[in-house]
């Protein structure tokens, strides 16, 4: 085997990274993009803080990793909270000395069109989807740096970029600016050995599906449905955005930085009107 393929570099590895999984818990039964991450990031050798405002979800992640021979730590935050962001980031410090990976994965969804949302509900949208990762990646940012630079992977929605069959103007603004955002810290940064990227899930099957979306609806017509509007003629699972998170986490997209990656089985090149 020559040298170069015998290198690291050159895989998806994360061996011995210290990660934060920001939104890292389940919120029902199946596996959510958070805690797939999470799992995978594991498996590759990280070191993962799994973070969740429901510290159960966090510590059954944990648990899981800890099952499989991994190595992780729960801890419960409220990410819209500057405080509480203070302290997640200093507990990286404190359990392992650095911090190489930020992964932000936290979401919420109201839906309704402009003249059914509140005021108070398009802030606490924006408070969660945009000002948290303001919070966290200020927090993180001189930790990336202090060991000569490192990766965040922001996960926003295909939603940023275009419309769907639903009615969620403060949920698609905010992740439109989530993506903005994330473009913003990979300029800013890209001299300084940080790299920023934004993930683009488009129709995933997850547990926020089925409670925030359509809680009532059959699970198989709700799947079916779904599937159809889907060139692969699938939904998506927490393992593909899991996977592309591992690729712009790792080493090997080291000249990678400032993108929007849909991961989306075709579904932003189908054409809509």
């Amino acid at each position: 085997m020559s040298d170069m393929l015998k290198n690291p570099r050159f895989g998806t590895s994360v061996a011995g990274k210290r990660i934060v999984v920001i939104g890292a818990g389940s919120i029902g039964e199946g596996m959510g993009n958070g805690k797939a991450a999470s799992l995978l990031y594991a498996a590759q050798g990280g070191q993962v803080l799994c973070v969740d405002r429901n510290e159960a979800a966090a510590q059954q992640t944990a648990d899981q990793i800890a099952a499989q021979g991994g190595v992780a730590y729960a801890l419960a935050g409220d990410v819209t909270e500057a405080e509480q962001v203070n302290k997640i980031i200093q507990a990286c410090d404190d359990y392992w000395g650095g911090l190489d990976i930020l992964h932000f994965n936290v979401g919420t969804s109201r839906p309704f069109g402009v003249m059914d949302t509140e005021l108070d509900e398009w802030q606490q949208t924006f408070a969660t989807n945009v000002e948290s990762a303001f919070l966290l990646t200020k927090a993180a940012l001189p930790m990336l740096e202090q060991d000569g630079g490192g990766a965040i992977v922001y996960i926003s929605s295909l939603a940023a970029i275009r419309g769907g069959p639903y009615a969620y103007v403060s949920y698609e603004a905010s992740k439109a600016a989530l993506c903005r955002f994330a473009q913003s810290v990979a300029l800013e940064y890209a001299s300084r050995g940080v790299r920023a990227n934004t993930i683009l899930p488009g129709t995933i099957d997850t547990p926020h599906v089925k409670a925030f979306i359509s809680p009532d609806a059959d699970a198989a017509q709700l799947s079916k449905t779904r599937s159809a509007m889907v060139p692969m003629r699938r939904q998506g699972t927490a393992w593909d955005v899991a996977e592309a998170a591992l690729f712009l986490a790792s080493d090997a997209a080291g000249y990678i930085t400032g993108i929007d990656l849909p991961v989306d089985g075709g579904l932003s090149k189908v054409f809509t009107q």
